[in-house]
């Protein structure tokens, strides 16, 4: 940004520490999957000296990317932070999966960062801007996030600098295209025998300096005359957006007027027009060539995130309350303040135990100290309330899968805590005297059910502990015991994060499990009026069994539930055997008819007979059950299915695909409603049995911007074909 190579700081074997807020740069990458974002870190921490040499995704050698999942998949599945320093400035570069399965991930590095560096790829044009990242874009918009844009694979064939630009102002600007603007043009070598021309250095708009690679080494040169004039007009249309986004009136005045802007004010203009989240600078980037210490763009980008991204003292700190909810006054960036620090990752090291990677808000963490560790609000997901002091561990910086000893962790810095073990990602660290609750980030629903089992005995003992730990590192994973189905049940954001959930079971838990058919809560009721006689007489040597009972079963209205009366005359049935009978009748009726519960049916008890000596308790519990099942063998049973209602947001050139498909799913569209952005929200009801996978195909029908939501409705007779092949299926497995 300052247009001037710093000088190189920090090393492999040291960990970047700082000693204010003001020297801290909190920064995380988002872009879809293959944008580049990693192989992007890896050149960032070549050119800042952290590393010797920069790894290849291919290979699985990067810094961030160091799990053995993203090894085999050769793609980021997780939040992974890479701290380095440049210019006496503590950079914590955040990098974060592209793929929608994982924006958990993303979501918690979002929390954790004060800037967003967008990541776009030229390799595929401007359709390589996705829907997925717009949606990204427009949440860090909502809270207002400092955004920038950094322009990758450059050396692709169909690379276009120009275009991306004009494609990332069309698709980001939105009403004002000159808030997204390139610091740097590129420059270009001689065209290759495809007709390529590569990109081989930059020209500085602000600094008027050239910058070029073309030797493996920056050197900075004078502009030539065509340099100039290609200068001109881009460097004027840039200083104007900067002030004019800044709210500079007194520069806009002078500048206007012909007055010569020095260069040190317009550096602290972009800072003020970026930190206000309404200036987005574009610049280009690449990995050094085989031998370089520094890739094309990368020094430009490592100044601007120095010099022109926001410090934490700028960022707004989350609201806080006490544990039991009381309003607290807000916090600020303040390493004397009052403690006040959250977990946004949890992580299993097979040798360490768990790590949590904590983002400082306020005050100062330290090794040793005893803290307040306080989560609430995820019951839903697995996650009990809690509110318990622990001591804190080690306190170190993570490189890799290496972690380097700190001695303390500021307010807007982030640092790794082991062996916390309540903490899980979401909670607040506080002072033990002054507990305190942050107030949680958004997290997307889990929609997607994977069934599982225990592979084994073995696999049985060690499966409860391996799935809290699982729920306990994921937020965004769900963890259901399903009283209906006897299923356990782990609700995932996608296939591919089923995947993962799975392989971690396997090779950090050592815990194998089978994936069955997810099955939904289904019931049964009558479908007329029947009677049925339960006869339960045995005389085989010693006490007698002898309870006969008659009753009569009419279907109700639905949401009735079981309804038992009594309307025995005459002591036909003696009075301490009847609840003997509801209780038999009501056990059957759980158990159902078909294997799944009875509802909505009233059962009326209307005669039976006892004996003086062989009657019992017992007895009487088996003649209800068995009446209940003869009365069901003479009338029509329905299969009750649960209907869900679905919300979808999508962008309006989905509208009509996603009703038709809805309407494919045996649902009903209850309504439409349009939404800011050029989206609409559809409303419908559907079969829960047809949306077992929903989250999977509604991405592909509207190529990832779609989200949708699931609620409960009632349970309605199932199609009598569906119920019969559903019952088919059942009889099969068993």
């Amino acid at each position: 940004m300052g247009d001037k190579a710093g000088a190189h700081s920090g090393a492999a074997g040291r960990a970047p520490t700082a000693d204010h807020p003001r020297s801290v740069r909190n920064v995380v990458l988002v872009g879809h999957s293959g944008s580049g974002k990693t192989t992007l870190v890896e050149a960032l921490a070549l050119t800042a000296g952290v590393v010797n040499r920069a790894g290849r995704v291919e290979d699985g050698g990067t810094v961030s990317d160091y799990d053995e999942i993203e090894h085999r998949q050769q793609r980021s599945i997780q939040l992974s932070l890479v701290p380095l320093e440049w210019g006496g400035i503590k950079i914590n570069l955040l990098d974060t999966p592209g793929y929608a399965d994982f924006v958990g991930e993303l979501r918690a590095g979002l929390r954790a960062a004060d800037a967003a560096l967008f990541v776009v790829s030229a390799a595929e044009g401007t359709e390589g801007i996705t829907g997925a990242t717009r949606v990204v874009w427009d949440e860090c918009a909502a809270v207002g996030m400092p955004r920038a844009i950094v322009v990758t694979h450059l050396e692709a064939a169909r690379a276009d600098f120009d275009a991306m630009t004009g494609g990332c102002a069309e698709t980001f600007g939105g009403d004002d295209p000159d808030a997204v603007i390139p610091l740097y043009l590129p420059q270009y070598g001689d065209e290759g025998p495809d007709g390529h021309a590569p990109v081989t250095g930059l020209v500085g708009l602000l600094s008027q300096r050239v910058f070029d690679y073309a030797s493996g080494e920056r050197k900075e040169l004078e502009p030539d005359g065509e340099q100039e004039a290609r200068i001109e007009a881009a460097r004027n249309r840039l200083i104007e957006g900067i002030i004019a986004e800044s709210e500079d009136e007194t520069l806009m005045d002078r500048y206007l007027g012909g007055e010569t802007v020095d260069y040190k004010t317009l550096v602290e203009d972009l800072e003020r027009a970026v930190a206000r989240g309404v200036f987005h600078p574009v610049l280009a980037a690449a990995p050094a060539a085989d031998g370089a210490r520094q890739g094309l763009g990368t020094v430009e980008l490592l100044e601007l995130i120095t010099g022109g991204f926001p410090t934490p003292l700028e960022h707004e700190t989350p609201a806080v309350t006490t544990p039991d909810g009381t309003a607290r006054a807000a916090l600020s960036c303040d390493p004397q303040g009052p403690l006040a620090a959250e977990v946004v990752k949890t992580s299993s090291d097979p040798y360490v135990g768990r790590i949590s990677l904590v983002r400082v808000f306020s005050g100062t963490l330290r090794p040793d100290d005893t803290v307040h560790v306080s989560g609430h609000g995820l019951a839903d997901r697995g996650h009990e309330d809690h509110d318990v002091d622990e001591r804190v561990g080690a306190l170190t910086s993570p490189f890799g899968k290496h972690q380097r000893t700190l001695s303390q962790c500021i307010a807007g810095d982030l640092a790794c805590v082991a062996k916390l073990n309540r903490a899980e990602t979401g909670d607040t660290l506080s002072a033990k005297d002054d507990p305190l609750l942050m107030e949680p980030w958004s997290m997307p629903d889990p929609l997607l059910p994977l069934a599982i089992r225990a592979h084994s005995k073995p696999d049985e003992d060690k499966l409860s502990q391996g799935l809290a730990r699982l729920v306990a590192e994921d937020p965004t994973m769900r963890l259901e015991q399903n009283q209906d189905t006897h299923q356990v049940v782990l609700w995932c954001l996608g296939e591919a994060h089923a995947d993962v959930a799975l392989e971690r079971l396997r090779s950090r838990y050592g815990v194998q499990v089978d994936v069955v058919p997810h099955r939904v809560a289904l019931r049964e009721t009558f479908g007329a009026k029947a009677s049925g006689r339960g006869r339960h007489v045995k005389q085989s040597g010693g006490h007698g069994q002898y309870a006969i009972c008659e009753i009569e079963v009419e279907p109700l209205p639905v949401g009735s539930g079981v309804e038992f009366v009594d309307k025995v005359v005459g002591g036909a049935v003696p009075r301490q055997f009847i609840p003997s009978v509801e209780k038999g009748v009501r056990a059957q009726a759980l158990r159902g008819i078909g294997g799944s519960p009875l509802v909505d049916v009233r059962i009326t008890l209307l005669d039976g007979k006892a004996h003086s000596v062989d009657s019992s308790d017992a007895a009487f519990q088996t003649a209800g059950a068995l009446a209940l099942r003869e009365a069901a063998a003479d009338a029509p049973i329905h299969v009750l299915e649960p209907v869900a209602e679905v919300q979808v947001l999508v962008g309006d050139g989905y509208v009509g695909s996603v009703m038709s498909d809805l309407s494919g799913r045996r649902g009903r569209v209850v309504g439409t409603e349009q939404s800011p952005g050029g989206r609409t929200l559809v409303r419908a009801e559907v079969p829960e049995i047809e949306i077992g996978r929903y989250a999977v195909d509604l991405r592909s029908l509207a190529h990832g911007t779609g989200r949708f939501s699931r609620s409960y409705v009632r349970h309605e007779p199932m199609p009598t074909q569906l119920a019969a092949k559903l019952r088919e299926a059942a009889d099969q497995d068993t």
